[in-house]
């Protein structure tokens, strides 16, 4: 009886403290983000009056890249995967002039018209306040580790407007198949007292429920599990292109800065000679799409490649809003080719790419509910199983930490982060599917070997 006073005695203690840090972590996450997403609204409106505004896309990643190389390293790229490589390799380590540096870079590239988002600055924010006030109170690495996680889960559900899949995000967003459940009542916390912060400072965010009612059939389903597959394909795309784009930046051996010009002149050259379309957040194309509008059909790919193009060569700001361009966009040429109703596919979609780009199912599935209503939900979490384990080891944060194997027909080492998967040979299990595969790819290659002798 006595041991069972004390461990309940202790839990309370224990949630009793991460309640009131993660309500301190919603808070201190709260007011930045909704700062700098209503200076970016109304500094994105204020350039959207300039018709020729992306010509000054060379001197914005220029300077961006000039900030970001001598004054916070860490803010480079898309910020999210910056958070989640501090996360595993320094226990949530984050310098505090992260947080400033990648605001300025930020703004600085979207408002001249670069293809970012604008959630990876609010998870540097969230990440780089709640660290700066672990290390001012001395935390140890476990709870530093855990706050900053506080602070992610509330940079997510301020930006994304939904609280409960935001907080979600920033859990499931450190590994593949797994959640750190320790942290998932202060992550709720965080991201549900960050987002009405936000929301009463007059933030405003973006709802669409879908009024289609799919009668329910076993062709209809057939259709959205179809969806899936042609989503987790968009979704390699898309991170096909962004790596090619980071590879290719990586060859050109020259100053930083200039690789900004470079990119933004390539960026001014082809929104010249295609369209204005796929420059900054793209918010306008996405709610078009869910409207019911059809989209062109090379529009996911374009998307991508500007992104590529904005993150690799000096660009700064998050990569969620193209993945939701881009799942739009792709649901609704799916709907097209299908013959199917344009809004729901498009909302299908947009949460299915982002399921299988950046490995957050669970997050995704539950965001279809937050922002289209109940009626969209289950089709949109089968398609976000399916677009996940399409990706395979795949994603759009090479630093998060494989936790299990998305087929048993394939042997991967688990607990290694995926970009050294990727450096890896993968070894098809003996008999498994993929196995089956490689041995017919190589019947059919002998055969034709012998055709040609």
């Amino acid at each position: 009886m006595k041991t069972h006073i004390t461990e309940s005695t202790l839990l309370f203690i224990s949630i009793s403290k991460w309640v009131f840090l993660a309500t301190l972590s919603g808070v201190i996450v709260g007011f930045p983000t909704a700062l700098f997403l209503k200076v970016l609204r109304s500094s994105s409106e204020w350039a959207g009056g300039w018709e020729y505004s992306y010509f000054f896309l060379p001197a914005a990643f220029f300077l961006s890249a000039i900030l970001v190389k001598y004054l916070a390293p860490d803010a480079k790229g898309h910020g999210t995967e910056k958070v989640i490589e501090a996360i595993h390799r320094r226990s949530g380590k984050i310098p505090l002039m992260v947080v400033p540096v990648k605001l300025v870079a930020t703004l600085l590239t979207l408002v001249a018209g670069g293809s970012a988002g604008k959630e990876g600055p609010c998870a540097q924010i969230g990440a780089g306040i709640t660290s700066a006030f672990s290390d001012l109170f001395r935390f140890g690495p476990h709870d530093r580790k855990k706050l900053v996680i506080c602070g992610i889960s509330a940079g997510f559900a301020a930006v994304f407007g939904t609280p409960i899949a935001g907080a979600i995000f920033g859990v499931e967003v450190l590994f593949v198949g797994a959640i750190l459940y320790e942290v998932l009542l202060p992550s709720f916390i965080a991201g549900i007292t960050s987002y009405q912060i936000s929301a009463a400072i007059g933030v405003t965010y973006f709802y669409k429920p879908i009024k289609f009612m799919p009668v329910f059939s076993e062709t209809f389903m057939l259709k959205v599990m179809l969806a899936g597959v042609f989503c987790g394909l968009a979704a390699i795309s898309l991170i096909e292109i962004v790596k090619y784009f980071e590879k290719r930046a990586h060859n050109m051996k020259i100053w930083e800065p200039a690789r900004g010009l470079a990119g933004g002149g390539a960026l001014v050259v082809l929104t010249y000679l295609a369209s204005k379309r796929y420059l900054g957040l793209g918010l306008d194309v996405i709610e078009d799409t869910l409207s019911g509008i059809p989209a062109h059909w090379y529009d996911f790919v374009m998307k991508s490649v500007y992104t590529g193009i904005t993150l690799s060569f000096g660009g700064s700001g998050g990569i969620i809003t193209p993945i939701f361009f881009v799942g739009a966009t792709a649901g609704s040429l799916y709907a097209g080719i299908m013959h199917l109703d344009h809004a729901t596919f498009a909302a299908i979609g947009m949460v299915a790419v982002l399921a299988g780009a950046a490995n957050t199912p669970i997050a995704a599935s539950i965001m279809a509910i937050e922002l289209f209503g109940p009626v969209v939900a289950p089709y949109a979490t089968v398609a976000c199983v399916i677009s996940f384990l399409m990706t395979g080891n795949l994603s759009v944060y090479p630093s998060q930490v494989l936790s299990i194997s998305k087929s048993d027909s394939i042997k991967v080492e688990l607990g290694k982060e995926l970009q050294q998967m990727q450096r890896s040979t993968y070894t098809p299990t003996p008999g498994g599917l993929a196995a089956l595969a490689i041995r017919f790819i190589q019947k059919v290659d002998d055969a034709v070997n012998s055709l040609r002798r």
